[in-house]
């Protein structure tokens, strides 16, 4: 939400590009994480969600620093929003890696 609101103030050009395009990647993590956790009876359904949560949060993480490099975002903001996506992956690299702790038993 918080990517949403700073998108706000993006310049109109970029209503189709870049603003676009952030909040469709960041919204697609929890989107995919939701849809995983749903799956999760079966290993390869759960790891494949997983899989696209993690790409869709890299892809995040590349449009923010466009996002800075571009001055539409303060480069403070820019890091901690890239750390948090850093914690994210790192949290769904840990589940990709364990699922079955995660996969409901039979």
């Amino acid at each position: 939400m918080r990517i949403f609101e700073m998108t706000k103030e993006f310049p109109k050009e970029e209503v189709y590009s870049l603003t676009d395009q952030i909040r469709r990647s960041s919204r697609s993590v929890c989107a995919n994480i939701a849809e995983a956790w749903r799956r999760r009876r079966y290993k390869g359904s759960l790891v494949s969600k997983l899989n696209d949560a993690e790409a869709e949060a890299a892809e995040t993480q590349v449009w923010l620093e466009f996002a800075v490099k571009c001055g539409y975002l303060d480069a403070q903001v820019g890091r901690e929003l890239y750390t948090t996506y850093d914690n994210i992956l790192g949290k769904l690299v840990n589940m990709i890696l364990h699922p079955e702790q995660w996969v409901i038993g039979k």
